[in-house]
């Protein structure tokens, strides 16, 4: 499938492994951040340990920027504290890859939010760096279209042939 992005901005993922305090869970996983650019670590390279928790860059990936979705990136700007959503994808258990592939980073929120709604994917919010703000800035200005709200009119379509209505009265048990 090929993508329409008019626009993408690699990021790094890096994610947080805490020890669970559950009898049915050994640990709980989460994304704390994005990277601008591609670190030149390997995917799941251990960065940092700080008490239970251990910090992971897991990988790149790209926010895909689209021009019809303008109005989303600028009401995420706009709220004072811009997020992304990453989504992370449980591998299979049994499988020597890492506990998580890195599905998507995207910055529009009505796409973040649609993500949470299913399977078992990890989705989560994350800042904004300031860099990927001013990217998503200058894309808003050079793409954005003003489209006006237009209420639809009812189609109040064709009165019903009464006859018609007694056909169906019939068809009924």
């Amino acid at each position: 499938m090929r993508s329409t992005a008019l626009a993408s901005i690699v990021v790094g993922v890096v994610v947080e492994r805490r020890k669970a305090r559950s009898p049915w869970l050994d640990f709980l996983w989460r994304p704390v951040s994005v990277l601008v650019g591609t670190p030149s670590a390997v995917p799941w390279t251990r960065i940092g340990e700080e008490g239970n928790a251990t910090i992971f860059y897991a990988g790149e990936a790209a926010i895909e920027l689209h021009r019809t979705e303008t109005a989303n990136y600028r009401q995420n700007l706009a709220s004072g504290t811009p997020m992304l959503w990453v989504v992370l994808r449980p591998t299979p258990a049994n499988s020597a890859s890492p506990a998580f592939d890195i599905l998507t980073v995207t910055a529009d929120p009505s796409e973040g939010e649609a993500l949470t709604d299913a399977g078992n994917d990890l989705v989560a919010t994350v800042p904004m760096p300031v860099s990927i703000i001013e990217s998503i800035d200058g894309f808003i200005a050079e793409h954005h279209v003003e489209r006006p709200f237009q209420k639809r009119q009812r189609d109040r379509g064709e009165p019903q042939n009464p006859a018609h209505r007694g056909a169906d009265k019939g068809n009924r048990k």
